[in-house]
């Protein structure tokens, strides 16, 4: 996939970030027929992106953030729907902003906390006069939809942290994905010393992370501590929009979001309730995974326990998984015994060197990368003890766009270390055969097929 990218500057770091192209194919093909809604967890540079689409693309831009915004603009949107131009003239005055017809951008930055906007835009993009962008987080749960009809007109796209080409990108070494490309396509080695490379700036990604701060932190000063720091203070806003947001069950939220990493450490990844509260009942937490989820801090993976097409058809919900959004997050949650990470933890992790299971972090930056690239996270659970043969435990599952001749899911096994069995994936592949498209492994060797199965190194994952 080919995409069209624009540069920007965050602390002097230059960085491309693909959802720009999404705006403008927006703005070149709806002219102004809907509003798009960014969603995305706090810190992932929705604002940044918006702006610098308006300066870019538009003759003039008004930005309206609601987070600083008075209760008379709030008003505004509330007051002035039968008189547009009352509306428009205030807003141009208090902002000293002209307007342009068609030219100019309104971007309504953390919408959520004004919902009279939100529902304002039905009666705005009609008016026809101003395209209209919206950043927001938490956008589903009731306290921000209480009480307004939500346009039809809103069409959403969501934005996550930088995923591995992008991080490439800012590294300044858009070339080297080129090749990794070229060798998953033409199905090669990359040979050792490219993938040694390679694993170099994957484990530089995995240790980072995504969140344009840290990112920007690390290329200008390559300093561990000071990117630590960064990330805590992204964790203790998550921390206070819990308390400020989840409202009647933000206890249950930090519960659920303080034992993550604990959760992950386990074989399974499984998340088990019991381990908060004995005798839970998934009905009781399911508000609090959802406002996780809803608000990007998390990704969440779901038991599907058939695997065919339609994987959602056949979803165990109470049957789950629960990554962080960026694992360069879900490090600097894990390792908190301290303030801050310490540099050595760093080292260690960049030099594989960390004695951790690491299969925990492995396995959320695939779980990462995966959603960046679109796909939905499944994996498959059968803990059955009458038939020993059935019983297995496979990583993911993701569904190919195309179906041929067999059905379209591709079972996917993460590996952290260089010894390792594929006990469940060959017994996954005898029970399944006539359903699967292709199986692969990830792990951090050079790609090789054998038996039937596709090795993968680990920066191929946002390829499949």
């Amino acid at each position: 996939m080919r995409y069209e990218t624009f540069d920007f500057v965050l602390k002097g770091a230059f960085m491309k970030r693909k959802i720009y192209n999404e705006l403008i194919n927006w703005k070149n093909t709806e002219l102004g027929r809907t509003a798009l809604l960014i969603d995305g967890a706090r810190r992932v540079g929705k604002s940044y992106i918006a702006e610098e689409f308006a300066k870019n693309e538009y003759k003039s831009y008004i930005m309206i953030d609601f987070n600083r915004a008075s209760e008379d603009i709030k008003d505004l949107f509330a007051n002035y729907l039968e008189d547009l131009d009352m509306l428009f003239m205030y807003l141009s005055n208090f902002y000293n902003v002209k307007l342009y017809e068609r030219e100019t951008l309104f971007i309504l930055d953390e919408v959520q906390l004004c919902p009279k906007a939100r529902a304002a835009l039905k009666y705005l993009i009609a008016d026809g006069r101003y395209d209209y962008l919206e950043t927001g987080s938490l956008m589903t749960i009731k306290k921000n939809v209480k009480d307004i009809l939500i346009p039809s007109e809103e069409r959403h796209i969501k934005m996550y942290p930088l995923d591995f080409e992008e991080f490439l990108w800012a590294l300044d070494c858009e070339s080297f994905m080129e090749q990794i490309k070229t060798c998953f396509e033409k199905k090669q080695a990359m040979g050792q010393a490219f993938h040694r490379k390679a694993m170099d700036y994957f484990r530089q990604y995995l240790i980072v992370g995504g969140m344009p701060q840290a990112v920007a932190e690390y290329i200008d000063t390559k300093d561990f501590d000071r990117v630590d720091r960064i990330k805590r203070d992204i964790l203790e806003l998550y921390r206070a929009d819990i308390i400020k947001h989840a409202e009647g069950y933000e206890m249950k939220v930090e519960q659920i979001f303080d034992d993550i990493p604990a959760q992950l450490q386990k074989h399974d990844k499984k998340f088990k309730l019991s381990s908060l509260k004995k005798e839970a009942r998934f009905r009781d937490y399911e508000d609090a995974m959802f406002w996780l989820h809803d608000a990007m801090i998390v990704n969440m993976c779901y038991n599907s326990t058939a695997p065919s097409i339609g994987l959602k058809l056949n979803m165990d919900r109470m049957t789950l998984k629960c990554y962080m959004a960026d694992t360069g997050l879900l490090i600097s949650h894990a390792f908190d015994e301290n303030s801050i990470v310490g540099e050595e933890i760093y080292k260690k992790l960049l030099f594989d060197k960390l004695e951790v299971n690491k299969g925990m972090i492995v396995e959320n930056i695939v779980a990462q990368m995966l959603i960046a690239g679109g796909h939905k996270l499944y994996f498959y659970s059968n803990s059955s003890r009458d038939d020993v043969t059935a019983r297995m435990e496979i990583d993911f599952l993701i569904a190919k766009n195309k179906i041929g001749n067999r059905h379209n899911i591709s079972p996917i096994e993460v590996k952290s270390s260089k010894n390792y069995t594929l006990t469940s994936l060959k017994k996954f592949k005898n029970k399944f055969s006539q359903q699967l498209h292709v199986a692969y492994v990830l792990h951090a060797s050079d790609f090789k097929e054998k038996d039937g199965i596709t090795y993968l190194p680990l920066y191929m994952t946002p390829l499949l």
